[in-house]
């Protein structure tokens, strides 16, 4: 016979029970949900409508044409079609904060006027011309450039891209000392080129090339290393590779101050001033690369290195410093770049007129509207509202970084600092979809890479917290 319904709900009390009180939690999750779900800050500016390819068709040319080896972010990537300031638009004139372009390419803002003034203006006139003739785009950048840079690092070498300006930088360091011996950072990150290739050491991301003469020294990360925030226990490190592994002595030591592919890692306090210490006792030389820390990213300095309190001997540079145009710099000193004499280095689009009009109008947008000061302001009270989800949430593990180069560490254990791999792919397309573009990074590819151009606004950066916290809550 079969029972009613009622009859059942009224025997079998608990189950029921159980059922109502979950449905209950969850229609209040939902109406929470709904309330919480943020919204983008006005911007006024309308993208033109968009008549060309769908991101299907590219997609679909991108696997017939172009390498295997290029990747993309979310499942169903974005067609950006146009970028203002702090924003891109997709091919539906969808608008979605950037907080990722500022490190790859961005720092004073998609588009922004200056920069493609100058950019057009020198194009009409001139758009190349070697260093074999006069010009006088690429004299006035590199005074303006080294300007910003402390003690005798004054030589300016320009070239297209931060991996030259690595594998420049290299091998001025080993003409300049003799040596061939090279030290680098276990997690690093410095290029595509074989030089470069082999002072990464992101092995688990393919990123390494075994090269002679190359040496990984210990991570200094103060959040998965074995010393924590001792540096100066992370260093001696280094003095045991030159004396173990060198004859004595070494051509360089190569680090970002902040580590940007790696996972937005400010090395250990302490550690730079004791390497940099036993570099030069070997007959090293020191190099800085800021191709990500660079340009006021950090807000509180200039420089990544300069919260540090060292003087490198040569400092590389690229990507923000062109704002998307190519465009990278190693400066020195003069009795560090006479070496090059020696050898015929030449480059025949390093420094071209076009690319150094733009590096220079944008250093003048950076001090014109105090985009370093920017960078300080809303980057601290991002880290702040990202700290705030951290003791809300136990998955994310660690927050760090320093202005707007910060970095959210997802993790599934806390005490095991597992990382939260397939995690941070969900949080990153539904963080999309609330219309935050993000990026990731680090040795397991589970963090956060929040580096957006440096007008980023307070408003902006509760949007992000904002968007991320509602994701969480929803896990």
């Amino acid at each position: 016979m079969t029972v009613p319904l009622m009859t059942t709900l009224v025997q079998r009390r608990s189950p029921p029970l159980r059922w109502l009180r979950t449905f209950s939690r969850a229609a209040a999750n939902a109406k929470k949900d709904a309330v919480a779900a943020p919204s983008l800050p006005p911007f006024d500016y309308s993208p033109s409508q968009y008549a060309g390819p769908t991101a299907d068709e590219i997609l679909a040319k991108r696997r017939a044409y172009l390498s295997p080896s290029i990747m993309h972010f979310y499942k169903n990537p974005v067609n950006i079609v146009e970028g203002r300031k702090q924003y891109l638009f997709d091919e539906e004139g969808r608008r979605y904060v950037d907080a990722f372009g500022g490190i790859a390419t961005v720092c004073c803002g998609h588009c922004h006027p200056d920069v493609v003034e100058a950019i057009v203006n020198q194009t009409k006139k001139l758009q190349h011309s070697t260093v074999l003739y006069l010009n006088h785009a690429i004299t006035d950048f590199a005074q303006a450039l080294a300007s910003k840079l402390p003690g005798r690092l004054k030589v300016v070498f320009f070239t297209n891209s931060g991996t030259e300006a690595n594998e420049l930088a290299i091998l001025i360091a080993k003409l300049y000392t003799g040596c061939h011996d090279i030290i680098s950072l276990r997690n690093a990150y410095h290029g595509n080129a074989a030089g470069t290739m082999g002072a990464t050491a992101m092995s688990s991301w393919k990123f390494n090339v075994v090269q002679s003469g190359v040496h990984h020294a210990v991570n200094p990360d103060p959040y998965r290393g074995i010393f924590g925030a001792d540096g100066e226990k992370y260093a001696r490190d280094v003095q045991d590779i030159i004396n173990f592994g060198t004859s004595g002595n070494v051509a360089a030591f190569i680090s970002e101050a902040i580590e940007g592919v790696g996972g937005i890692i400010e090395l250990a306090p302490g550690y730079l001033p004791a390497v940099y210490n036993t570099i030069k006792k070997a007959g090293g030389l020191c190099i800085a690369d800021e191709v990500q820390a660079g340009f006021g990213r950090t807000g509180s300095h200039f420089w990544g290195f300069e919260a540090h309190n060292v003087v490198p001997d040569i400092v590389t540079m690229a990507k923000g410093i062109g704002n998307g145009i190519p465009l990278g710099a190693v400066v020195t000193t003069p009795e560090i770049a006479e070496v090059l004499t020696r050898r015929s280095y030449f480059n025949t689009f390093g420094g071209n007129p076009v690319c150094t009009a733009a590096g220079l109008a944008v250093l003048k947008v950076i001090e014109k509207e105090k985009l370093q000061q920017n960078a300080f302001v809303v980057g601290s009270y991002l880290k702040e509202r990202l700290t705030a989800l951290k003791d809300k949430y136990e998955l994310i593990g660690d927050v760090r970084g320093r202005g707007l180069m910060l970095g959210v560490e997802l993790v599934t254990d806390r005490a095991k600092k597992t990382p939260a791999n397939a995690e941070i792919l969900h949080v990153m397309e539904q963080m999309k979809e609330l219309g935050v573009l993000i990026g990731k990074g680090g040795y397991y590819g589970n963090v956060f890479r929040i580096t957006p151009p440096l007008c980023f606004t307070k408003e902006d950066a509760d949007f992000v917290a904002d968007a991320m916290d509602l994701t969480l809550s929803r896990m």
